[in-house]
Parts: structure tokens; C-alpha cells; sequence
């Protein structure tokens, strides 16, 4: 099936009633106590909580987690690898916001998802939903191509209260395994999103010269990190809990649209000691011109 655009696919989507949609809110908030134009965003793949990790199993790195997003305080914020009670301890230590997100199961299973959380009281929700990283995106935990498992892109729509612009913001998380599902994945995001602005973050599992990439480069998003540090040598995101990064750099603030980037990071430090996951979270400031 060809997807040309976020609202044909939506359309057929909300149609066939397999995800929830979401319609605009009537009511604003009659004042706005924040007026910064710029928007902090962060993307974290937080290891999914089940996993036997042994000294670095969820339950003794969960502070540290919610200690490197408090130091950030991101108005958007992207997980992956979150299974709902990571999610929903994530939403419950933010101040003032909301989240979203599905399993990549289908509806009342408890597999990972790509939540993506906004500031209420500044981001008003126009419309969200998720699609399947397959050839039939439409379909509930469909599997794409030659990956492992079935992916998922989770995404929101917002009015941005401050300054009045509408955009996309949209979490991803690539295959580990599949080199042609990663490739295709890309493909799948220009075609579903078209040329709407937008912020995506992701775990890829694809270093920056790969051809997943290239394909969102060439589609019109760009890297935080990049505009911020173009002659950074060989960064790198995912550590597996070791001393030192293990890979390049596989997870991502992208953006498009004509905005300014005001800063840009890799978050390596430790806490307590302790590594708050297996990867890197990643952030980037900007602001739409």
C-alpha cells in the first residue's frame, strides 16, 4: 500500500478503528505562565524493564533515569524500550505532563512502546496515533521486512501555545537485527509524515553514514547534534553498560522545518556510579523561526 501523507493514512487508520485518534480540545488554558519560544526535546531508549540485567536491572537504575530527565526537564520527550510501568513512572515524576503510548502488541498487551510525552500547559493535542514499521503499517503488531520484531512510530500533533505553530512530534525505534527493515523503516517515515514539519527522535540502530540515514536526510530532517557540532568525531550512543560506547552514534533529536538549534547533546554522564541505561540519552534546544 502506498501512503502519501500523515492524514491519508490516518484516515484509513481511524477507519478501520485499530488505533485510537484523538480530536482538538475546545478548551486552552486562559493564561500561559511559560512564554519561551524554545522547546527542549529529548529522546531516551531507557532497556526494557524486564530485562535481567543484573546489577543494572530496572530497579536499581530507575533513579538515575528519572534524575538525567529532571536535569534536562525536556518539553518533549521521547522513550523507547518502555514497558507501561516505565512509562508510567516516567509520567508520573514530570511535572505537568502528558504522554502517550501504546504497546507495540496491540491494545491490552504489555510489550514495549515509543511514548512521547509534551507539556500540557503548553502543547495542546490535535491528533495522535501509531503505525506499524511494515508493509502494512495499519496492521497491529505487524513485522516488517527481515526484523526481529515488530516496530512501531508513535506520534503526536501540537499546538504549540507559546508561539502558535503546529507540528508533528514523532518516536521511533529501528530494528536491531534487520538491515532491510531499518532501510525500508526510513522509507516508510518520509512517505507517512510527506513534508510536514516535524521533531522525531529515536533509537535507529543505525550509525550516521548508513543508509537509513540518508534516506532522512535526504527527506529534509536534520540532527540537533549535527547543526550544533558538525566536526564531532565519532560519537557514540550505546554503551550495553560498559565503560565506553560500544557503537556510533544510533539515537537521534531530528527535526524539520525552518528552525534555529540552540544547543545540542549527548548526555554521558554517570550517576551515582551508575550508568542510567544502556544508551545515551540525547537532547536538543530549538525554536522555530
Amino acid at each position: 500500500m502506498k501512503i502519501t501523507s500523515l492524514v491519508a493514512l490516518a484516515s484509513l487508520v481511524l477507519a478501520t478503528g485499530c488505533l485510537p485518534m484523538e480530536s482538538p480540545r475546545a478548551d486552552r488554558p486562559a493564561e500561559r505562565s511559560d512564554k519561551r519560544e524554545d522547546m527542549r526535546v529529548m529522546s531516551f531508549n531507557v532497556r526494557y524493564g524486564s530485562a535481567n540485567d543484573r546489577e543494572n536491572s530496572w530497579p536499581y537504575r530507575k533513579e538515575q533515569v528519572l534524575e538525567a530527565i529532571a536535569a534536562y526537564d525536556p518539553d518533549l520527550l521521547g522513550l523507547q524500550e518502555a514497558l507501561s510501568f516505565q512509562s508510567s513512572l516516567v509520567g508520573g515524576a514530570l511535572s505537568g505532563h502528558t504522554f502517550y503510548g501504546p504497546s507495540r502488541l496491540g491494545p491490552d498487551t504489555d510489550g514495549e512502546a515509543c511514548s512521547v510525552y509534551w507539556r500540557a500547559e503548553r502543547f495542546e493535542l490535535i491528533e495522535r496515533g501509531t503505525f506499524w514499521l511494515s508493509p502494512t503499517p495499519e496492521e497491529v503488531a505487524s513485522q516488517g521486512w527481515d526484523a526481529a520484531l515488530p516496530r512501531i512510530c508513535t506520534w503526536v500533533q501540537l499546538l504549540d501555545l507559546n508561539t502558535d505553530q503546529i507540528f508533528v512530534f514523532a518516536n521511533t525505534h529501528f530494528d536491531h537485527m534487520g538491515e532491510e527493515a531499518r532501510a525500508q523503516s526510513a522509507k516508510l517515515l518520509t512517505k507517512y509524515f510527506g513534508d510536514q514539519r516535524m521533531i522525531l527522535t529515536g533509537d535507529f540502530n543505525a550509525e550516521e553514514p548508513s543508509a537509513p540515514m540518508q534516506v532522512l536526510r535526504e527527506a529534509g530532517l536534520e540532527d540537533t547534534f549535527r547543526v550544533v557540532h558538525p566536526d564531532a568525531v565519532e560519537p557514540g550512543t550505546f554503551t550495553g553498560f560498559q565503560d565506553a560506547p560500544t557503537r556510533g552514534k544510533i539515537d537521534y533529536v531530528y527535526f524539520r522545518g525552518d528552525a534555529a538549534v540552540l544547543e545540542a547533546e549527548i548526555d554521558n554522564r554517570r550517576r551515582a556510579g551508575r550508568w542510567p541505561s544502556d544508551h545515551f540519552p540525547v537532547t536538543g534546544t530549538l525554536r522555530w523561526k
